[in-house]
């Protein structure tokens, strides 16, 4: 599995945890920045962690900022991703299984550093749901992009 990655400032260091983590299971990591706490503009980090899996070049991508929130509506922006920002494992479990979801967002500053790397576990180790109603809900979604 190839993972895209990227937080602005206020996600920097748990970003740098979670890659940690990520590169010690051996999954392959794609780091999009930022690289310090310098202030930065989420906008073109979120963009180009989106990018990325919408274009195939990433499986599954992990954005993080402040809240989540604002890397959530740029990343939903790009045709092809479905991001979900999730507080609790359930939230990551669901969206994977029943939305597909192929980006996460999480907010630095809203959760604890255990429960993020939890919900990262969750949200790579989960399968989206096959029945056809999760794959026709999820089509119209994708559908969406293309008005």
């Amino acid at each position: 599995m190839k993972i895209a990655i990227g937080a602005d400032h206020a996600g920097y260091l748990l970003k740098e945890d979670i890659k940690r983590i990520l590169l010690q299971s051996n999954i392959t990591v794609e780091d999009y920045g930022t690289h310090s706490e310098v202030s930065v503009d989420y906008p073109d980090i979120a963009l180009r962690v989106a990018e990325a899996v919408s274009e195939g070049r990433e499986d599954r991508g992990i954005r993080i900022c402040g809240s989540g929130i604002g890397m959530s509506i740029v990343a939903n922006k790009v045709k092809g991703v479905r991001a979900a920002l999730c507080t609790s494992a359930k939230m990551a479990e669901m969206a994977r299984k029943h939305n597909d979801a192929n980006l996460l967002s999480l907010g630095a500053r809203l959760i604890e550093k255990k429960t993020a790397e939890t919900i990262v576990g969750v949200f790579l180790n989960t399968e989206s749901d096959p029945a056809e109603r999760h794959r026709r809900r999820v089509a119209q979604i994708h559908e969406l992009t293309h008005r």
